[in-house]
């Protein structure tokens, strides 16, 4: 492939993360998904290694790298396995509300923790009556002085076990017409008094990646952590949400690449009436089909890539490569656990794992029917 964006230092940057990941995470990541928890120390030596945030500036702690590096990253990730979605979130959805909407003050205060792991990062909008629908989300902050309370519940957290700062999305007007012009971020810290988390959800798949309830029972957040302007949280949303939908896309790009990858190896070597199951018509013609359909996703996702490091506004095909892309790896999961056989049904074998962890990818970051209404919008419909 000639993604065309991705330059010599890319590439040296993706060896080198290869070999980390092969030392560091892929000998671990079984124990992990059975432990329910990927460990903190692992955290601890990605930023040691400069594989945290490497896109923030320099004087925080970064150096400055371009997107196609976070591209790499989240790539690299996927392939070791879908649990470690939350190291992309903070690098790449959750931080750039700090970068891009922090104080001078704030950033000098997070930006160094989050790039060395000492800070990991959640962001919190979906509550337990609230998911796509963001502008009738219940949780509110009412200023008191020198601080926000905040009542309210999150649900679904991604990071929310571990997390040491995070961007909560809420109501500071409840008054507020149209709604969505009284939503406000603000930064809840790890020790906030009437912060605690609730469960820690017991999931389908992506075992490892901690996620968790949210509660806020008149917890005290000073009003300095508020990020950005009052009244300003959905225009942030907004404008961020393109890049996470973009990233949902490349890992689910990944992952399909991967279970088409094992795929073909095991097909080649099962044997059946005599002669592998590769040499068999219908599985010819089902990796053909998952081949070029994960060829077709590959070259637009690339495009896509360009376009949103040159600052293009593609928010109308990301939102069609979130959608087609996660839907695309979910038949991808299932067509190749079933040409597995009974195997593909063993835990040991990594397609069962895929087949648990890939649905997912059409939920969270959106619906893939909430990216549908949003395309139909855009088309003018």
């Amino acid at each position: 492939m000639s993604e065309g964006y991705l330059k010599e230092e890319h590439h040296i940057f993706r060896k080198s993360l290869r070999k980390f990941l092969e030392k560091e995470a892929v000998p671990y990541y079984d124990k992990w998904e059975e432990n329910r928890m990927i460990p903190r120390e692992f955290w601890l030596k990605l930023g040691a290694e400069g594989f945290l945030c490497p896109w923030v500036d320099e004087q925080y702690g970064g150096f400055n790298a371009d997107f196609a590096y976070s591209v790499v990253l989240n790539e690299e990730l996927e392939r070791v396995g879908s649990s470690l979605v939350g190291i992309g979130l903070h690098n790449d959805i959750v931080v750039p509300y700090l970068a891009s909407y922090g104080t001078e003050e704030q950033k000098k205060k997070w930006l160094p923790n989050c790039v060395s792991g000492n800070k990991i990062t959640a962001i919190a909008m979906t509550e337990p009556g609230a998911g796509s629908d963001l502008a009738n989300l219940k949780t509110t902050a009412i200023k008191d002085g020198d601080y926000y309370i905040v009542n309210g519940e999150k649900t679904f957290i991604t990071n929310g076990i571990q997390s040491d700062l995070i961007v909560i999305a809420c109501k500071t007007d409840s008054h507020a017409n149209p709604a969505y012009k009284g939503i406000s971020l603000l930064v809840v810290e790890r020790d906030t008094v009437g912060f605690k988390r609730g469960t820690k959800l017991n999931k389908v798949g992506l075992h490892s990646q901690d996620t968790a309830e949210l509660i806020f029972e008149d917890a005290k957040v000073p009003v300095t952590n508020l990020l950005g302007e009052e009244g300003k949280g959905f225009y942030y949303l907004m404008d961020k949400l393109q890049q996470e939908r973009l990233i949902v896309g490349i890992t689910a790009q990944v992952a399909a690449e991967e279970m088409v990858r094992m795929t073909i190896d095991y097909t080649k070597n099962r044997q059946a009436f005599g002669q592998p199951i590769s040499k068999f018509q219908n599985t010819q013609y089902k990796l053909v089909e998952m081949a070029t359909e994960v060829e077709i996703g590959r070259t637009f996702l690339d495009n896509l890539i360009r376009n949103h490091i040159e600052g293009k506004d593609v928010v109308t095909q990301v939102s069609m490569a979130k959608w087609w892309i996660t839907d695309m790896a979910k038949r991808v999961a299932s067509e190749c656990m079933q040409l597995h056989g009974g195997y593909g049904y063993m835990e040991e074998y990594p397609i069962a794992r895929r087949y648990r962890d890939i649905p997912v990818m059409a939920i969270y970051a959106g619906t893939n029917e909430i990216m549908k209404n949003i395309i139909a919008k855009n088309l003018g419909l």
